[in-house]
């Protein structure tokens, strides 16, 4: 039901993209992306990751399941590590939302982002969005964290290609920069 109705779409540059959706039952919910205003009208049943990567284009955020096992569509909902799949529109209204795009500030890459380039945790790639925004909510709260508590904390994110040492030794190795 996400595509039906009549839809209505202006584009002035991608920041200020909107779209309004006309049918029954349709909702307005006001949240940030990125530290940016944005708002929806519509099904507010659909998932926040096709907002994210449909809507707003931040394409950073990956489709892996649909049902919030694997962890590619993890963002940040104030703060939190969240999985986007499973997170209705409804329930970011008033809220913020971080994707891959917005973590770091400026041209400086996050540590955590530095760390995965310097241990080269990537094979193919395709989980490693989620990776990293699961590996910074971490060491949001846990600055040096174990490898125990590594391993519980990244257990929802699955990597195909079993880059999991790796993805450890980058994680100690940004708590080390941030401490």
């Amino acid at each position: 039901m996400w595509a039906t109705g009549h839809v209505e779409a202006a584009e002035s540059s991608l920041d200020s993209f909107e779209i309004r959706l006309y049918e029954t039952g349709g909702v307005m919910v006001h949240f940030k992306i990125n530290g940016k205003e944005k708002s929806f009208e519509g099904d507010p049943e659909m998932p926040l990751l096709w907002y994210l990567r449909d809507i707003a284009g931040f394409t950073g955020t990956k489709f892996g399941c649909g049902m919030a096992l694997c962890g590619a569509c993890t963002v940040h909902q104030d703060g939190d590590a969240v999985r986007s799949c499973s997170v209705a529109m409804k329930d970011v209204n008033g809220t913020s939302i971080t994707t891959i795009e917005g973590i770091s500030a400026g041209p400086e890459m996050h540590p955590v982002q530095k760390a995965w380039m310097e241990i080269k945790v990537p094979q193919c790639g395709y989980c490693q969005t989620g990776q990293i925004m699961q590996a910074v909510a971490l060491l949001k709260q846990n600055h040096n964290p174990s490898d125990e508590d590594i391993d519980t904390a990244m257990s929802g994110n699955l990597c195909r290609c079993g880059t999991y040492q790796r993805i450890r030794a980058a994680i100690h190795q940004a708590a080390k920069e941030l401490a």
